[in-house]
């Protein structure tokens, strides 16, 4: 069976790949694991950081932050670039960003440069995930090749997701460089092959194409503003004049940045994208599943670690059960969602995270993990894997190749900044739910509110996603068949029939 499709135009559709076809996706599931990877795994290593280079709180904090604001705040532009640069080129050199940002990052011994090398690894990663899951989208064909694709390029990214805490784990305990080093030789490997593997593809028209610098600076602008504010308000107070005074910048930019956009020629965000009704849920959904999933993960980092006394290690193979599932479904999520389809799997698997998070409201000042961390991970490893590939799906079908990058930046914006303010949200429940204190009841009286927002939140995506699947089922209803059958005859004109037919039998007779 032949390729349906050139790479050009459709991707590729034979359910036989070649060897560089599986070499292709396996180097960009490597960085799309590493981008992932990197969002959790310096979490556990915080500590160590802290005392061993003598960070405050408020600064050690921007280890994470500043990987979280490079990262949301530029995956727009990053996505666009793939589109206008060449999806192949905007990938390598973000890759090499990449690698070089985290041998920064593992070698230096001042607080700010950390904090700067973990930034810049943030902008590498908000070009290669967009660029490498826009290459996906145009090198495999929309079908059952492109599923079976992109539920193994996303499953590797939740894997990555999952399994960084228990990779910190084991990297802190034998020196917290190892969490910022360990990548550095897979990001360069990835790269090696990457050169020679990657798909070429025809130089984009620039003359064509335009570029749209004042929506770039006003909707990058405004997201890097939004993450920062969100991620500062929990420490300047959010009914501060610095937190009010951000939010009404990032409204105005984002007007601006709309407006710019409705009135372009060549727009950094086409607005009429969200027409498509698949990718407007698509990107609602992300942004629902991937909040609630980094607020609960923070609560249960707290909760198992502060009230419970794990340790780092212990905590990390509590969560391993969800990474597990889903690593080990990455090569079968195609085949399943080619025979039931995103429109059931989706809902099944946010009903699933959804319930996790629900059942994991019984926690107590001695819960155990057989009676409440084991079923709540497995719910979630159910979830994610339905769910993950499902979104991803979603939100890029129907869309032209030349608007893949674009595409694939929207929704990996969704989940960023989706994660940045239920975090931010999340951190300020807790905080005032406990009243500032350290007692096992002050902590679980800021843990249960937490994890009710948490599970509303998921519980808002899963009615976005049944009205999608709704939605799904509706289009694809058959038209009603006209229904031809013969009214009853008026009496008159039954009679004239009886008449006809006593003729038509006297005839037949002579």
């Amino acid at each position: 069976m032949t390729s349906a499709h050139p790479a050009s135009v459709g991707g590729q559709s034979d359910t036989r790949w070649s060897p560089r076809l599986w070499g292709t996706l396996v180097v960009l599931c490597a960085a799309m694991f590493l981008d992932a990877l990197d969002v959790s795994m310096v979490g556990v290593a915080l500590p160590s950081i802290g005392a061993d280079l003598h960070l405050s709180t408020s600064t050690l904090q921007w280890v994470v932050s500043g990987y979280v604001l490079g990262y949301g705040g530029l995956l727009l532009l990053g996505g666009r670039a793939a589109d206008l640069l060449g999806r192949r080129r905007v990938f390598l050199v973000a890759l090499a960003v990449f690698a070089g940002a985290s041998l920064l990052g593992g070698l230096v011994d001042d607080g700010g440069l950390l904090i700067g090398a973990r930034f810049l690894k943030g902008v590498s990663a908000a070009f290669t995930a967009p660029a490498g899951l826009s290459i996906i989208t145009t090198t495999f064909a929309e079908g059952p090749a492109r599923n079976r694709a992109l539920s193994i390029y996303t499953t590797c990214g939740a894997s990555g997701f999952s399994l960084g805490l228990v990779l910190s784990g084991l990297l802190t305990s034998a020196g917290w460089r190892w969490t910022f080093l360990m990548p550095v030789p897979v990001a360069l490997l990835a790269l090696v092959f990457a050169i020679r593997l990657l798909p070429r593809q025809a130089a984009p028209e620039r003359g064509r194409a335009g570029y749209d610098v004042a929506g770039a600076i006003t909707g990058t602008g405004a997201l890097l503003l939004l993450v920062f504010t969100l991620t500062e308000a929990q420490s300047a107070g959010w009914a501060s004049l610095r937190t009010l005074g951000s939010l009404v910048v990032v409204a105005v930019l984002a007007t601006a940045f709309l407006l710019i956009e409705s009135r372009t020629a060549h727009p950094l965000v086409r607005l009429g994208i969200f027409r498509n009704g698949g990718v407007a849920r698509a990107n609602l959904t992300a942004f629902t599943i991937f909040g609630s999933y980094a607020g609960f993960q923070f609560i249960t980092t707290l909760y198992l670690q502060r009230l419970l006394g794990w340790s780092a290690l212990e905590m990390a193979f509590g969560l391993l059960p969800a990474g597990a599932l889903v690593a080990l479904s990455a090569t079968r999520m195609g085949a399943i969602i080619d025979r039931f389809g995103t429109g059931r799997l989706l809902p099944i698997g946010v009903l699933a995270l959804t319930a996790g998070y629900a059942y994991f409201l019984q926690l107590g000042e001695d819960s155990s993990f057989v009676a409440l961390v084991l079923p709540s991970m497995v719910l979630l490893g159910i979830g994610f894997a339905l769910a993950f590939p499902s979104v991803n799906i979603n939100a890029t079908s129907g869309v032209a190749d030349e608007e893949q990058g674009l595409a694939s930046g929207l929704v990996n914006t969704a989940f960023q900044v989706g994660s940045a303010i239920v975090l931010a949200v999340t951190t300020a429940v807790i905080t005032a739910g406990s009243g500032g204190g350290e007692s096992p009841q002050a902590q679980l009286d800021g843990y249960r509110p937490a994890l009710l927002l948490v599970t509303g939140i998921a519980a808002l995506g899963l009615l976005v996603t049944l009205v999608g699947a709704a939605l799904e089922r509706r289009a694809k209803a058959p038209a009603p068949v006209p229904d031809y059958r013969y009214e009853p005859l008026t009496d008159h004109r039954a009679g004239a029939g009886r008449e006809q037919a006593a003729e038509g039998q006297v005839l037949s007779e002579r």
